[in-house]
């Protein structure tokens, strides 16, 4: 797990979490195991254009995208979430994929950190958020 960025934390109010990922498993996994670990999850996505839109429309405190979304880039959605609100949401990156396969794509991505899926958790999510 990787460390950036730490900033913005919200207190008292449960992390609102954007989950990103071309898995419908996987989005129901996730969405089951932080919801049962106390987040609040405002949406899933399964594509950037969808991710986006979204991020916009429902202004989540986290935002957790798979690096590898079919045709698509994680890391080109990152930079996007970014670029539409350089204030918004932490973005966190996942993947099946160990970190050190994207490390120096994480390194330089505009992101919070990096969680590997079977590391996943609640716990792991508010402390790269920077708000626990």
């Amino acid at each position: 797990m990787r460390h950036r960025n730490a900033g913005a934390t919200v207190e008292g109010v449960p992390l609102r979490c954007l989950l990103i990922d071309d898995n419908a498993s996987f989005l129901q996994a996730a969405t089951a195991l932080f919801r049962r670990e106390g987040l609040t999850v405002v949406g899933v996505a399964s594509n950037a254009a969808e991710a986006v839109r979204q991020a916009q429309e429902l202004r989540p405190d986290v935002v957790v995208v798979d690096i590898m979304l079919g045709p698509e880039s994680g890391f080109e959605l990152a930079q996007r979430l970014v670029d539409a609100n350089p204030d918004g949401p932490k973005v966190i990156l996942t993947s099946t994929y160990s970190e050190s396969d994207f490390a120096d794509l994480i390194n330089n991505a505009p992101v919070a950190g990096f969680v590997a899926k079977s590391e996943l958790s609640a716990s792991v999510i508010r402390r790269l958020a920077g708000a626990g």
